[in-house]
């Protein structure tokens, strides 16, 4: 999944940071924390300071959900909902099946991940295949670079802050 919090840096915290309207440096800092919370505050979401796919989707940042195993919440209820599977929030083994199969339906690359691609195809949280487009273009194609390194190193902190090893 792809989450963003505060020590990661990049491409994908600028364009948050540009939604929130803070200081669009990049470095997901203090005062980017501070302000995905007051967001996820007033829009009714968990306030824990990470923005992720439902926080993504709240903002409109719809290029950078990500979901796949291990994901959580209101976005993956979503995605269950419109595959027609068990409705839990949780992106396990059953909901990564059901993606690949929904894949392989629709001639998309079948790894049972839900990206732009196969949310475009879905039409599901507005994302459209002009999204998809324009998730491609060159400063688009730099948020999906830097997507697999910044996740990497959100697990790992969000393990961390959890206390989990």
């Amino acid at each position: 999944m792809t989450i963003l919090l505060h020590g990661l840096k990049g491409e994908p915290v600028k364009r948050l940071q540009e939604k929130l309207g803070v200081k669009a440096d990049g470095i997901f800092g203090a005062e980017t924390e501070k302000a995905v919370k007051d967001y996820q505050q007033k829009k009714g979401l968990k306030v824990d300071g990470i923005a992720g796919p439902d926080t993504f989707a709240s903002l409109g940042l719809n290029e950078l959900i990500l979901l796949k195993r291990g994901s959580r919440g209101d976005t993956v209820k979503k995605l269950q909902e419109k595959l027609g599977i068990a409705v839990d929030g949780m992106y396990g083994a059953g909901t990564a099946k059901a993606v690949k199969e929904y894949q392989e339906k629709n001639g998309l690359k079948a790894d049972g991940v839900a990206g732009p691609a196969t949310l475009g195809k879905m039409n599901l949280m507005g994302i459209t295949q002009a999204t998809v487009r324009a998730s491609l273009t060159p400063l688009g194609q730099s948020v999906w670079d830097t997507i697999q390194e910044t996740t990497e190193g959100a697990f790992s902190k969000v393990k961390s802050v959890l206390g989990m090893k």
